[in-house]
């Protein structure tokens, strides 16, 4: 599976765009500000009905114009389909295939499996808990449906729930049934996300593992390990904590506060770990990522690498470009500053498929390619 063609109309900084990519490594050069990353997000919104950066989708229309549209020709086996979404000032965004709308942006999850690699991720570690199980919840939905759905309905389950418990507490009164409707919601959906959790984990762990020991190149453990009440049945929580929630007025046990203990041997790598750990353990997380969806869906996805070489040192960039331009990955898009540099990487290795863009503002010219 790949992007062929790319087409759109007044995202961000580009007015309108018709490029062809290649198969395999496609690289975006150019200064900062020009619009490398507004590319890689355009994308992103082809797999994920939404921005990797900019949860307000108004605000990505082009200034001064009242909609934008992106649209996606994909190679899928011998199928090409066209994915579009299309948002218009004051009207519902629309995502399209072939163009077809969907009732629903959960039926799209997970057709056009993609991962992203970017300064971002640094959240993941530095961040609070909730950006840790966003990262754990992204993986098991692009390959899991009924996961998906499950934690789309324990989310309007809770969000009902703490509603309750502040009109409850404004009104200083208490509505038993009420809260026992919600309750048990919370317990059908949560127990999958419970469930879910811990088998991707089990599976997730050993990718994890040898990803980070590839990078870093030493033989210290990179250890996840699961913070979480699970043990205990949700049902039972919820009534032991209903005390404690009808004060806090929120809901406070759940898998939606369960967290990862992100560590190197003993130490925690957020407190204790070097600059350096931290990227390799971000890169070894993003790279377990691609390799558990590619084993569970039967596609490899689509690869951003935004910025990659402000993450890691010129040798581990040299390493990382061999790997993902071998047949163990797919298409690939990688953003850097300076020509030269990616140039002379492919140099090094000719036989792989490139294709060097130079973007300026509002378009691209094509630098170099090979095939």
């Amino acid at each position: 599976m790949y992007l062929t063609n790319f087409k759109l109309n007044n995202f961000k900084t580009y007015s309108e765009l018709d490029v062809d990519f290649c198969s395999n490594i496609n690289c975006l050069v150019g200064n900062n500000g020009v619009g490398k990353t507004n590319l890689l997000d355009a994308i992103y919104y082809l797999s994920f009905c939404k921005s990797f950066f900019n949860s307000i989708d108004s605000q990505n229309i082009r200034r001064g114009e009242e909609f934008f549209a992106v649209h996606g020709n994909y190679q899928i086996g011998e199928d090409m389909v066209t994915v579009s979404c299309i948002q218009k000032k004051g009207q519902a965004k629309q995502m399209r295939w072939n163009k077809k709308p969907y009732k629903t942006f959960g039926e799209h999850i997970g057709k056009i499996p993609l991962v992203i690699i970017s300064p971002q991720d640094q959240n993941i570690i530095m961040g609070g808990s909730d950006l840790r199980r966003k990262f754990v919840d992204g993986v098991i939905s692009q390959t899991d449906k009924g996961y998906l759905n499950h934690l789309l309905q324990y989310q309007k389950a809770l969000d009902q729930r703490n509603k309750l418990l502040k009109q409850f507490y404004e009104d200083r009164q208490w509505d038993e049934p009420s809260i026992a409707i919600w309750d048990e919601q919370l317990v059908r959906h949560g127990q999958v996300l419970y469930d879910g959790r811990k088998e991707f984990l089990k599976a997730f762990l050993p990718l994890f593992a040898e990803y980070f020991t590839w990078i870093a190149g030493t033989t210290e453990e990179a250890v996840l390990r699961y913070e979480t009440e699970a043990d205990t049945p949700l049902a039972q929580q919820l009534m032991e904590a209903r005390q404690k929630d009808k004060y806090a007025q929120y809901t406070t046990v759940g898998p939606h506060k369960d967290d990862l203990d992100l560590a190197i041997g003993d130490f925690n790598i957020k407190r204790f770990g070097s600059q350096g750990q931290q990227k390799t353990f971000v890169l070894a997380l993003k790279l377990a990522q691609f390799e558990y969806i590619y084993q569970r869906c039967g596609q490899k996805p689509i690869l951003l690498l935004d910025d990659i070489f402000d993450k890691l040192d010129m040798l581990r960039v040299k390493q990382l470009i061999h790997l993902v331009g071998t047949d163990r990955f797919g298409q690939v898009f990688l953003t850097d500053t300076q020509p030269g540099r990616v140039e002379n990487i492919f140099a090094e290795i000719p036989q792989v498929e490139h294709r060097i863009f130079e973007v300026v503002p509002g378009q691209l010219k094509i630098l170099n390619t090979a095939s």
